[in-house]
């Protein structure tokens, strides 16, 4: 079969490489219909993620058919038209039984094209199929299928419910990428104020405001000062860091509103000093659409009182006022 084959930093090849086949009573043998790029894939081939070895197939989303399964496969067979899902969990330790499965400990996890061969190929051998294969309705198209394998749920969990984004914030998404957009788009659900995205393409911030996005700025053109401007000086109530690199979460950390601890799972790549913060010239206009607030009034600053809702990880909800500041980093199939 051909395959997306990483040979070291940028070096890949679309070449053949051998078929999979079944290694485990649990594993499912995918004909890969649709696939993606993902940020992270990206990564990878820029050097930063030093776990994946030459000759690791790309990729961890896909739709596809069923061809053939293990012996102990229950929930999916030959001829099924499946969802694969970036993270596959077996099941039974004690991070899946916390539906914690990005964290499996018995080889799940973000494995495929990470530490296993991944779907940037014809067929794909797929683990712990029973969890990590989805049946999808005939009517659903695979282009748009796609995006639920990594794209929206990483955007829609890690960005907007461990954000704990609530009515009347203020959310400023930085980097429109997929998973930017996918945070614009389903950050509307919770009814925020506004949602600012901030990118350096032209195109990305267009698709932004066309996702909902109610101001737009260049990375450019000062994004800290306009937030300062549009918040009356109080900062986001929730950022979400949608690149991967250390300038675009220095940037996040300028811009939320301060009164608690900052969260970061690990520190970025690469460490620089933060950029001086550049004023926003009068003349200048950025695209800023006004609303009207829900409650027909600007949200008051957070108080503290009441108890706060837990994020999805365990952890306290990274949020304005006494209970953290709003930083959310997103690490693209992770």
């Amino acid at each position: 079969m051909k395959a997306l084959v990483f040979h070291g930093p940028g070096q890949t090849s679309w070449q053949d490489v051998p078929d999979p086949a079944i290694k485990d009573a649990a594993d499912a043998i995918v004909r890969v219909d649709a696939v993606t790029i993902c940020g992270t894939d990206l990564h990878i081939v820029k050097g930063d993620v030093p776990e994946v070895s030459p000759g690791r197939v790309l990729g961890h989303e896909a739709v596809g058919t069923v061809v053939e399964t293990g012996g102990d496969v229950r929930t999916v067979r030959p001829g099924d038209r499946v969802l694969i899902s970036c993270i596959s969990a077996c099941g039974r330790c004690r991070f899946c039984r916390e539906a914690r499965y990005g964290q499996c400990r018995e080889g799940g996890g973000w494995v495929l094209g990470h530490t296993m061969d991944g779907t940037q190929a014809e067929y794909v051998r797929v683990p712990f199929a029973d969890l990590s294969v989805h049946p999808l309705p005939s009517t659903l198209p695979s282009d748009e299928a796609v995006l639920l394998a990594d794209i929206f749920p990483t955007a829609y969990e890690v960005g907007v419910l461990n954000g704990n984004v609530r009515p009347g914030d203020t959310v400023v998404v930085v980097g429109a990428g997929p998973i930017g957009l996918a945070v614009i788009a389903t950050a509307s659900l919770c009814s925020p104020y506004r949602v600012i995205a901030v990118d350096l393409a032209a195109s990305r911030l267009a698709a932004a405001r066309d996702l909902g996005a109610d101001a737009t700025v260049g990375a450019e053109e000062g994004p800290e000062k306009l937030v300062e401007d549009l918040t009356d000086g109080l900062g986001a109530d929730v950022v979400v860091e949608a690149v991967g690199v250390p300038e675009a979460f220095e940037m996040c950390t300028r811009m939320v509103r301060p009164g608690g601890p900052r969260r970061q799972h690990r520190r970025p790549r690469q460490a620089r000093d933060p950029p001086p913060r550049r004023p926003v010239d009068q003349g200048r206009h950025h695209h800023h659409r006004p609303r009207r607030h829900p409650l027909d009034a600007r949200p008051a600053p957070h108080d503290g009182r009441g108890p706060a809702a837990g994020g999805g990880d365990g952890h306290p909800p990274v949020r304005a006022g006494q209970d953290g500041g709003g930083v959310r980093r997103l690490l693209p199939g992770r």
